[in-house]
């Protein structure tokens, strides 16, 4: 996934040209792209984003308080290291907390919001895992995921929800390659929203947290069987 230099347009202008180069680096880090580990230097950033160091500076910013760049007085700012001993913390949290917003989402979600996430049903069930890049496997997963938090009326869960997603991101791209069959994770989410667009509260609760849990399982057979 390579950088584009950002055109000015009517998209673009909607967003800071902070916030555009947040997105792109952080989409960057998630793919790993940027290699754990890896220095970042503002100047290439700019240059190859377009933007100045300004706009660099304010999203590297951003991201550290996401965890996904750690940055070192005198030696610079570095992609943080993708730590397996954080897959237990971060399903632990999340085990909590996806099913607190499938459950929510069930009960609040106003009926357009609904109407959305019937779409992106669709989506997942019309989608072909086995022709699909990873970037293109991640960005459904991210759609799914974000528009459950996003349904789910609290912007402050959504917010701590999504910062854990990408974390996880990161340990999923890791393993990906030597994950058996990709298309049963996919088609999860089918009953997941389903169950979220019939406002069926305990059993959106329940299929996250299986589907929370059988991440960490498929992930942790992955590395250990390598």
């Amino acid at each position: 996934m390579a950088f584009e230099t950002l055109a000015v347009s009517e998209d673009t202008g909607r967003k800071s040209l902070a916030d555009v180069a947040y997105e792109s680096i952080r989409d960057r880090l998630l793919m790993l792209d940027i290699k754990p580990g890896e220095l970042l230097n503002d100047d290439a950033l700019a240059k190859a984003l377009g933007v100045g160091r300004t706009p660099i500076r304010e999203a590297l910013k951003r991201l550290e308080l996401d965890r996904l760049v750690v940055t070192y007085p005198r030696r610079g700012t570095f992609a943080t290291r993708v730590d397996v001993t954080d897959l237990s913390y971060i399903s632990e949290i999340r085990a909590q907390l996806e099913p607190l917003a499938a459950a929510r989402a069930a009960r609040v979600a106003s009926e357009a919001v609904r109407a959305h996430l019937q779409d992106v049903l669709d989506e997942v069930q019309a989608f072909d895992v086995q022709a699909a890049s990873v970037v293109e496997t991640l960005q459904l997963d991210a759609r799914v995921h974000q528009g459950m938090y996003a349904a789910a009326g609290n912007p402050h869960l959504e917010d701590i929800l999504i910062r854990y997603d990408n974390l996880a991101t990161r340990i999923w791209c890791m393993v990906m390659d030597r994950l058996p069959d990709l298309s049963l994770h996919v088609h999860e989410h089918v009953n997941l929203l389903r169950a979220i667009i019939d406002g069926d509260e305990d059993k959106a609760a329940d299929l996250a947290r299986v589907h929370v849990s059988g991440f960490e399982h498929a992930v942790r057979e992955a590395l250990f069987s390598a």
